[in-house]
């Protein structure tokens, strides 16, 4: 076996591992906070808000500490150590005031090890270009995995699936020790914090149309993460049985459209891509609202939107990372993908959450309605009017890039 292959075989099964522990908690979190901590909307989309808090101190940690003092390896092993530790310390915390901040230094750990593992994969691989995208498909089979075995399991509302993922965290931690050795990539240098930061992308925002794909890029992630903070809450009052299981074809559906999003590039360009990938959001939140009255194709209208997420998240934001990678120049292209995650996974993400929580203590029904403790036909319309809106925003203003987006795509 030549060592790129081995490196391969190594790295594919880290990519495994760490969304294994991601999907084994993250989608269930909603329903265990609900019904077993009993806490209020606010409380739960704020628990969801302690991963954009994450991200947001990750690029800190990444660029003070992991950059400059420690091999990339070795980070990672103490980061997924330390953060299967807290994991399985969690259940301990049942009162919002110690559970949060528990949660917040959980994610603080565990988000920089998705920066970390980036960049070492990308310093190891060869063919870069073709390799990577080849091995973040195990990230999706991870995810999946993680959900499959939390509902075999019988976790998701319970605090086994910190047990669960606390475990699989220190397995990742000590197998992250065999990753081939990176040191540190600017010893000695100085670390300005735009930086850090990706703010010396902040000078991509003086062309309109980048500017508007920003705007954008934020405004959806307040609909978007209305998904994520309450699907698992509104199965499990439906009472659906392997309820993370079947959120799982999800990422089916993601591994699927990746394939896809190369030829749809080619022939749509960007603007028709990004079109497709905000009008999905729009219909699986308004596919959500008529499943609340739906008596016969309730299930049906809820697999479509699930099924839906491979276009929703692909068509819009690896479209848009590409979109990025191909507007900025090399002197701040590294720049620019940091500035992007800080939106989605940082400010976006905590503005999306804190919304979801509100929403969700807002709609709540003071009596039971058909079991239903939520007015989730009045919650499932806000996401829907609210990407509808962004819909048409992104069509009014948004210009397709002058440049080919051919190379590109056939990455």
């Amino acid at each position: 076996m030549s060592d790129q292959s081995a490196i391969k075989i190594k790295l594919m099964v880290f990519m495994f591992l760490q969304y294994f522990i991601w999907g084994a908690w993250y989608v269930s979190l909603g329903s265990y906070l609900a019904t077993s901590l009993k806490f209020d909307g606010a409380q739960i989309g704020a628990a969801y808000g302690a991963f954009a808090i994450g991200a947001m101190i990750s690029p800190f940690f990444v660029g003070l500490i992991a950059d400059r003092y420690f091999s990339s390896e070795k980070i990672l092993a103490v980061l997924g150590i330390l953060g299967g530790l807290v994991l399985l310390c969690l259940p301990l915390f049942r009162d919002f005031s110690s559970f949060y901040p528990m949660l917040i230094l959980y994610c603080a750990l565990f988000v920089p090890t998705l920066a970390l593992g980036n960049s070492l994969s990308l310093h190891h691989l060869t063919h870069a270009k073709t390799d990577f995208p080849r091995i973040k498909i195990l990230a999706a089979i991870g995810w999946i995995a993680g959900l499959v075995v939390l509902s075999w399991v019988k976790g998701e509302q319970s605090s086994i699936q910190f047990y669960l993922a606390g475990c699989v965290s220190i397995l990742f931690g000590l197998f992250s020790l065999s990753l081939p050795h990176t040191p540190p990539r600017k010893t000695g240098s100085q670390v300005r914090l735009g930086e850090i930061l990706g703010l010396d992308a902040l000078a991509m925002l003086r062309k309109p149309s980048f500017a508007i794909f920003i705007l954008c890029l934020f405004l959806i992630c307040i609909p978007l993460y209305f998904y994520f903070v309450l699907l698992g809450i509104y199965l499990t009052e439906l009472k659906w049985d392997m309820m993370a299981a079947k959120t799982s074809l999800a990422q089916v559906s993601d591994v699927a459209f990746l394939f896809l999003l190369p030829l749809f590039l080619r022939k749509l360009g960007y603007k028709k891509t990004l079109f497709i990938g905000i009008l999905c959001w729009a219909i699986r939140y308004f596919l959500l609202t008529q499943s609340v009255s739906a008596v016969y194709q309730q299930n049906l209208l809820i697999y479509a939107a699930i099924l839906l997420h491979g276009v929703c998240y692909d068509f819009l934001f690896i479209a848009g990372q590409l979109y990025v990678d191909e507007q900025a120049n090399e002197r701040i292209r590294g720049a620019a993908q940091g500035f992007i995650a800080f939106i989605l996974w940082g400010v976006g993400s905590f503005a999306g959450t804190f919304l979801a929580g509100k929403a969700l203590k807002a709609y709540h029904l003071d009596l039971p309605v058909n079991g239903l403790n939520y007015d989730w036909k009045g919650i499932w319309m806000i996401p829907s009017i609210g990407a509808a809106l962004v819909l048409g925003f992104f069509l009014i203003f948004f210009r397709d890039p002058l440049k080919k987006v051919e190379a590109k795509a056939s990455h």
